[in-house]
C-alpha cells in the first residue's frame, strides 16, 4: 500500500514500488518525434534541389527561392494556429490530421509539373507538418501530468528539439543522395513512406483526446480560435515576406501594408477575448518575448549559411547536389550531439551564451572563406553552426517550456517556430539578395558580414538577459524533471498551470488578465496552528511570500486571513458542529496566542486588511469582508490559503456565489491530504476559478482597459 503523502496510484506501481510501465517509452515518443521531424527535414532537404529543379522546369535557380519562402511562411502562419487547435480540438486529433495532409502533399509534389504545383505542395507540407511540434509539447504536458509528474523528463523534451535540431542539419545530406539517386522529386515523394509510418504509430501508440469536439456555433467557434486574429497575422506576415522575397528592390507597398496590418493586428488582440497572438501576455512576459526573438534571430543566422553555403558549394565549387549535401553531414551530427548535451543540463544561460558566440564566430570565420579554400576548411566553419543549432534549439525550448502558461503551451510552442520561420525567411531574403547577380565569393561574404551583425546582436540580448541567471538559479535547485510530485504543495518548481478557464456551457476561454487596483490578495490561515499539519509548510509558506511581494509590487489589495476564538466566540459554538466544538475543546485556536497569529514572515501593512474568522470561511469573520472589498473597488480575488479543504474551499465557493472573479494559487495552497487536494484542484476548482501559479501573477497583471 503507498503512504499517505505517495500520490502514486496502485496501478502505477509494482509490488517493490517502482513503475511498472515508463509513461515516456518509445511507444509514445517515437511517433512525436517523427512527426516533429516532418517540418524541419522539409525545411532543409529542398536545399540541394532548388538547383535541379530550375534546371528541370527551365527557370532562373532565383525564381525556386519561393519553394523555401512559401513553406516557411505557411508554417510560420500554421504553427501556432496548429498549437491553438490542439488546445481547442485535442493534440492527438491536430497531430494525426497534420499527418494525413503531409501524405497528400508528398503525392502533389510527386507529380508536379510546374512550379506553380510545386508551391501548392509546398504549402500544403508547410501546414500540415506544423502541427506535429506544438501538438507534441501538447501531448508531452499531458502525459506528464497524467503519470503524476512535476515535468516531463529533460530527456523527452530534448529528444524533440535534438530530433528537429539534427533533421535541419542532416537535411541536405540527405537530400544530396536522394535527389543524386532518384532525382529532384525524391525531395517530395519521401513524405510519403516517411509519414506514413508516423500515422501508424501514432495511432497506435498516442490515447485518444479524452474530450469531445465541440464546435458550436460557427461564430463561437470562430472566436474561441479567434479566426481574424489569425487571419490578420497571416496578412501582416504575408506582406512582409513579400517586400523579403524582392529584395534587394525596395517594395514599399509590400512594407506598409505589413506595417499597418501589424498595426491593426495589435489593437484586435487586446480587445479580443480569447487573442490568438495574446499581446498583453508578450509585454508582461518579457523572458518569452526575448526566448522569441533570440531563436528567430539564431535561425536566421544557421539558414543563412545553410542555404547560401550549400548553394555556393554547387555553383561557385561545381559540387554535386551529394557532395554539398554530404560535406554538411558534420554539422548534422554535431547539431544532434550539442543538443543531446545541452538537454542534460537545467541551466540554460550558459549553453544560450556559447551559442551567440559560436555563431560569431562562425560568421567570423565565414569571412575568410572562398574559391581557393580547402575543404576540410569549410567543414569546420559548418560544424561551427553545428554547434549553434543544438545547442540554440534545446535551449531556446527549455526558457519556453519555463516561460509559457500551461493551458496556452500549443500556441507559445507553435510562436516560437514562427519565430524561427520569419528568421528563415529573412535568410533567405538575405541569401537572394547576395546571390542577386550571380553566386560568388563576394556574395558569400556579403552574407557572413550580415551574419556578423546578427550574432552580435544575439550575444548582447543574452549577455544582459538577467531573468536567464535567475532561472537558472531557481531550476538548478530543482529535483531532477520527471521526478514525482509528492505531495499538494511541493518544495519543487511550481509548474505552471491554467491561465485560461473553459465556460462549461458554451465551451469558450477566457484570457484572464489581472488589474491589480481591483484585485485583492487572500492569505488565509497561514497561521502556525495550521502549517503545522500540511506537508511542505516552508515551501508554502515561501510561495505566500512570493504571492504578497507581487501584491505589494503591483499595487494589489491585501487581506490576511486568520482563525482564532474569543472567549465569547468559544461559548457560542454548539456541540453540533463537529469541527468547532472539538477546537474549542482542545483550546488549540484561542485567540491572542503566538500559535492562532500570523505568520511572522508574512508582514502586514497600515493599508492591509485583517480580519478574524470564527467559522471556516473568511466571510465568516468579525469584519464585513464584503463590505470592506466593495468600499476599496476589488471584484477580484486571488486566493492562497490552508488548508484547501476548509478555508479554500468554503471561500472559493462562497465567492464565486458572489460574483467575483477568483485566482487560485495552486502552489501557494496546500492541505493534510494529498489526494483531496489533487481532487480539488484537478476536478472541482477549475469550474469557478483560474487555478494559476505564483509565476504566473506578474504575466497576469497587466491592467484591463
Amino acid at each position: 500500500m503507498p503512504s499517505a503523502g505517495d500520490t502514486r496510484t496502485p496501478e502505477r506501481i509494482s509490488e517493490a514500488g517502482a513503475p511498472r510501465v515508463n509513461p515516456f517509452g518509445a511507444r509514445f515518443v517515437a511517433p512525436l518525434y517523427l512527426g516533429a521531424s516532418l517540418n524541419p527535414v522539409n525545411s532543409s532537404i529542398i536545399a540541394t534541389a532548388l538547383v535541379a529543379i530550375a534546371a528541370a522546369l527551365h527557370i532562373p535557380v532565383g525564381d525556386t527561392a519561393i519553394l523555401i519562402s512559401s513553406l516557411y511562411l505557411t508554417s510560420a502562419l500554421a504553427q501556432p494556429a496548429a498549437g491553438r487547435l490542439a488546445e481547442e480540438f485535442g493534440p492527438r486529433r491536430i497531430f494525426v490530421a497534420g499527418i494525413t495532409l503531409v501524405l497528400a502533399a508528398g503525392i502533389v509534389g510527386s507529380l508536379a509539373h510546374s512550379l506553380t504545383a510545386l508551391i501548392v505542395a509546398r504549402v500544403l507540407i508547410g501546414a500540415g507538418t506544423s502541427a506535429g511540434y506544438p501538438a507534441a509539447m501538447l501531448l508531452i504536458r499531458r502525459r506528464a501530468e497524467q503519470a503524476g509528474h512535476a515535468a516531463p523528463p529533460r530527456e523527452v523534451l530534448g529528444g524533440l528539439s535534438i530530433t528537429g535540431a539534427a533533421t535541419v542539419a542532416v537535411g541536405p545530406a540527405i537530400g544530396g543522395l536522394l535527389i543524386g539517386w532518384a532525382g529532384w522529386r525524391a525531395a517530395f515523394w519521401i513524405n510519403i513512406p516517411v509519414a506514413a509510418i508516423a500515422l501508424v504509430l501514432a495511432l497506435a501508440g498516442i490515447a485518444r483526446d479524452p474530450d469531445p469536439v465541440r464546435f458550436g456555433s460557427p461564430r463561437a467557434l470562430a472566436s474561441r480560435i479567434d479566426l481574424l486574429g489569425m487571419l490578420g497575422f497571416g496578412g501582416s506576415l504575408t506582406a512582409l515576406m513579400i517586400f523579403l522575397d524582392a529584395l534587394p528592390r525596395l517594395d514599399w507597398p509590400a512594407l506598409a501594408a505589413a506595417l499597418v496590418l501589424a498595426a491593426a493586428l495589435v489593437g484586435w488582440e487586446l480587445r479580443a477575448a480569447q487573442p490568438f497572438l495574446d499581446v498583453r501576455l508578450l509585454v508582461a512576459n518579457g523572458a518569452l518575448t526575448r526566448t522569441y526573438l533570440r531563436n528567430g534571430l539564431t535561425l536566421m543566422g544557421t539558414y543563412v549559411i545553410l542555404y547560401g553555403l550549400t548553394q555556393w558549394l554547387e555553383v561557385a565549387r561545381g559540387l554535386s547536389a551529394y557532395q554539398a549535401g554530404l560535406m554538411l553531414m558534420p554539422m548534422g551530427v554535431l547539431t544532434a550531439l550539442a543538443a543531446r548535451v545541452v538537454s542534460r543540463r537545467a541551466a540554460v544561460r550558459w549553453p544560450l551564451i556559447a551559442c551567440a558566440v559560436l555563431l560569431l564566430v562562425g560568421a567570423v570565420a565565414t569571412l575568410f572563406v572562398g574559391s581557393d579554400t580547402p575543404i576540410a576548411a569549410v567543414i569546420c566553419v559548418t560544424a561551427v553552426f553545428g554547434l549553434t543549432s543544438g545547442a540554440g534549439t534545446v535551449a531556446n525550448q527549455t526558457v519556453l517550456y519555463q516561460e509559457a502558461p500551461a493551458a496556452a503551451l500549443g500556441t507559445a510552442s507553435g510562436l516560437l517556430r514562427t519565430f524561427g520561420y520569419i528568421g528563415s525567411i529573412a535568410s533567405a531574403a538575405i541569401t537572394g539578395t547576395a546571390f542577386h547577380r550571380g553566386v560568388s565569393d563576394s556574395g558569400l561574404h556579403s552574407i557572413a558580414w550580415v551574419l556578423v551583425a546578427i550574432s552580435a546582436l544575439v550575444l548582447v540580448m543574452t549577455v544582459l538577459d538577467r531573468q536567464l541567471a535567475r532561472a537558472d538559479r531557481h531550476h538548478t535547485n530543482q529535483p531532477p524533471a520527471g521526478a514525482r510530485n509528492p505531495g499538494p504543495a511541493p518544495s519543487t518548481e511550481p509548474t505552471r498551470t491554467e491561465s485560461r478557464s473553459t465556460d462549461m456551457t458554451t465551451g469558450t476561454h477566457t484570457t484572464p488578465a489581472l488589474d491589480p487596483a481591483r484585485t485583492a490578495l487572500l492569505l488565509m490561515d497561514f497561521q502556525p496552528v495550521v502549517l503545522g499539519v500540511v506537508p511542505d509548510p516552508e515551501g508554502v509558506l515561501a510561495r505566500a511570500g512570493e504571492a504578497l511581494a507581487w501584491a505589494r509590487a503591483h499595487g494589489a489589495h491585501v487581506v490576511f486571513v486568520r482563525v482564532a476564538l474569543a472567549e465569547k466566540d468559544a461559548a457560542a459554538v454548539p456541540a453540533r458542529n463537529k469541527t468547532f466544538s472539538q477546537a474549542v475543546a482542545a483550546g488549540y485556536l484561542t485567540d491572542g496566542t503566538a500559535a492562532t497569529a500570523v505568520h511572522e514572515s508574512l508582514k502586514a501593512e497600515e493599508d492591509d486588511l485583517t480580519v478574524r474568522k470564527t467559522r471556516i470561511s473568511a466571510f465568516a469573520s468579525d469584519t464585513d469582508l464584503r463590505a470592506a472589498l466593495r468600499a476599496r473597488g476589488v471584484d477580484t480575488l486571488v486566493l492562497a490559503g490552508l488548508s484547501t479543504s476548509g478555508v479554500v474551499l468554503t471561500t472559493l465557493r462562497q465567492a464565486a456565489d458572489e460574483d467575483y472573479r477568483l485566482f487560485l494559487l495552486a502552489d501557494a495552497t496546500a492541505d493534510p491530504d494529498p489526494e483531496v487536494h489533487r481532487v480539488l484542484m484537478e476536478k472541482v476548482f477549475p469550474h469557478q476559478a483560474e487555478i494559476i501559479s505564483t509565476t504566473d501573477l506578474a504575466a497576469l497583471s497587466t491592467a484591463v482597459e
